[in-house]
C-alpha cells in the first residue's frame, strides 16, 4: 500500500518499497524475499531518476526487448547486451521525460558479463556514481522503477552472496524485480551504483542478480569510437571482411607461452567472427578448459573467466552459434584449429559454438586404425591424408563433421606441453591454465 507521508519541509519524492515481508531465514537462502517498508527518499536520490531510462530494441520496426538502463557519462549509457540479439536499432525514454531518443551506436561490449555501452547523441544526463568496491553479504541494496506521479517505487533487499553464477561473477540479492526492470541500476546505502540488476532462473528458481559496477568501469575504459548497432550482428561488413582477409596472423598468449596462428580465408565467417571477438577482448583471461592427450587443447568458453575449481564449465558461449562450414581438402592434421559443437542428437545441423576453438596436437595412426575409422565414419581418407596421419599425426575421427578454420604457424610445442598436464574426469586441467590475451598482427 502506498501511503503519503506529509512531513513539514519534505521536498523529495516519496519512495515506496514493493514486495513481500522479509522471511526469517539464513543469509544464504535463495528463497529469502525483500523487505517491505515505506521509506522517505534519501538526500540526492531524486537527482538519480533522470539518469535512468526505459529501452526498447527493434529489428527494423519489430520490437524485440524492453528493459532499463542508466547513464555512466553525460551521453553514454549501459544496459544488457542480450537485449540486442538480432536488433539493428534501439530507442530510450528517460524516466524524467516523455520524449524518446534513438540510440546512435555502441562504444563497447562485454559478452561475458552481458553489458553494452550505448552512445546517445543530442541528450545529456547526469551519470550515476559507480561503486569501486565489492559489497559484503547482508549489505542493503535498492533499485527503483519508473516514477508514478510524485512517487517512485523503491525495492529494497540485501546481498546474499558474491560468487560465480551463470558463467560470470555476480551478486545474488533479495530484491524482487520484474523482467522489464532488467538493466536497472542497483544502489547501496551510500547512494552509489553497485551494478546492473536483472532477473533470471537459476537452480529452478527465479532470482535477482547484479552485474557488479567494477565490470562496468572496466568496460568504460575500453570504450572506443561508436559503431552502428548493425555491427553487433555476426556478419562482418564487406569492408571489414576484406580487411580481415589481410590480417597476417594472431598470437595467443598463454600461461605456458605464445602460440601464433593464422585464420583461413576459405572460412570467412569463422575468420571474421574470431577477429571480432578478439577486438572485443572476449578471449582475455579465459581458461584452457579442456585438454585431451592425443587430441588437443580447447578454450573460448565464456563461463571460464571467473570459474572456481568446482564449477562445471564449457557450456556458455557468446550468445550465438555459427553454421557448419566443412571445406573439402581441410582435415584434422596436427596443428589445425577447429570449432567444437554440441553432439548431433542436440544439434542436427552441426552448428558450431560461437566462440570456442580447439588446437589439434593429435597422435599418429596406423593403416588398420584408419581403415576402421573409414568404415565407422563412412569417410574416405586421401593418400595425402593417410600419409599425414601416419607420419605427422592428427585427429582423423573429426574429419568431415567439424569446421576447421585455421592453423598454428609457430609455438605448437606450447600446445603439446599443455596437452600433457594433469586433468580431472571432465578433462579440465587440475591447475588453471589461461589465455592471457590474443593479439592481432595487422
Amino acid at each position: 500500500m502506498i501511503r503519503q507521508l506529509l512531513l513539514a519541509g519534505l521536498t523529495g519524492l516519496l519512495l515506496v518499497s514493493c514486495g513481500a515481508p522479509e522471511k526469517k531465514s539464513s543469509p544464504n537462502s535463495a528463497t529469502e524475499k525483500s523487505a517491505t517498508a515505506e521509506v522517505q527518499q534519501p538526500a540526492g536520490f531524486k537527482d538519480l531518476v533522470p539518469s535512468t531510462f526505459k529501452i526498447d530494441t527493434y529489428e527494423n520496426n519489430r520490437i524485440l526487448e524492453s528493459g532499463m538502463g542508466f547513464f555512466v557519462s553525460a551521453d553514454v549509457a549501459v544496459t544488457r547486451l542480450s537485449f540486442f540479439e538480432s536488433a539493428n536499432r534501439a530507442v530510450i525514454t528517460p524516466f524524467d521525460e516523455s520524449q524518446s531518443y534513438e540510440v546512435t551506436g555502441f562504444a563497447a561490449v562485454d559478452r561475458i558479463n552481458d553489458l553494452i555501452l550505448l552512445k546517445i547523441d543530442g541528450l545529456k544526463k547526469t551519470p550515476v556514481t559507480l561503486a569501486e568496491t565489492i559489497l559484503s553479504n547482508n549489505e542493503k541494496t535498492t533499485f527503483f522503477d519508473k516514477p508514478q506521479g510524485n512517487t517512485v517505487p523503491l525495492h529494497e533487499g540485501k546481498v546474499l552472496s558474491y560468487a560465480s553464477a551463470l558463467g560470470s561473477k555476480l551478486y545474488r540479492v533479495t530484491n524482487q524485480m520484474r523482467s522489464k526492470s532488467a538493466g536497472s541500476p542497483m544502489f547501496s546505502t551510500s547512494m552509489q551504483c553497485v551494478g546492473l540488476a536483472f532477473m533470471q532462473v537459476a537452480d529452478y528458481e527465479s532470482q535477482t542478480f547484479v552485474t557488479p559496477s567494477v565490470f562496468i568501469s572496466e568496460l568504460i575504459k575500453k570504450a572506443g569510437v561508436p559503431q552502428p548497432l548493425s555491427q553487433l550482428q555476426q556478419q562482418a561488413t564487406g569492408q571489414e571482411s576484406v580487411s580481415n582477409s589481410k590480417v597476417k596472423g594472431l598470437v595467443i598468449e598463454t600461461d605456458q607461452g605464445n602460440i601464433r596462428i593464422k585464420l583461413y580465408n576459405s572460412t570467412p565467417q569463422y575468420r571474421d567472427n574470431f577477429i571480432k571477438l578478439v577486438r572485443e577482448n572476449y578471449y582475455d583471461g579465459l581458461l584452457i578448459h579442456r585438454v585431451i592427450k592425443g587430441f588437443g587443447i580447447q578454450s573460448g568458453a565464456a563461463d571460464t573467466r571467473y570459474a572456481t575449481a568446482t564449477d562445471v564449465v564449457g557450456w556458455k558461449g557468446p550468445g550465438y552459434t555459427l553454421p557448419a562450414h566443412i571445406v573439402p581438402g581441410l582435415y584434422h592434421r596436427r596443428g589445425v584449429i577447429g570449432s567444437p559443437r554440441k553432439p548431433e542428437r542436440e544439434n542436427m545441423r552441426k552448428r558450431s559454438d560461437g566462440s570456442q576453438y580447439y588446437i589439434v596436437t593429435g597422435r599418429t595412426y596406423s593403416d588398420q586404425e584408419l581403415n576402421g575409422l573409414e568404415k565407422e565414419l563412412n569417410h574416405t581418407f586421401t593418400p595425402e591424408q593417410r600419409n599425414t596421419y601416419k607420419t605427422i599425426g592428427g585427429s582423423p575421427h573429426l574429419d568431415g563433421t567439424y569446421t576447421i578454420f585455421g592453423e598454428v604457424t609457430e609455438g605448437l610445442e606450447i600446445a603439446d606441453r599443455i596437452a600433457e598436464v594433469e586433468v580431472d574426469s571432465d578433462f579440465r586441467p587440475k591447475k588453471d591454465l589461461r589465455v592471457k590475451k590474443i593479439r592481432i598482427l595487422e
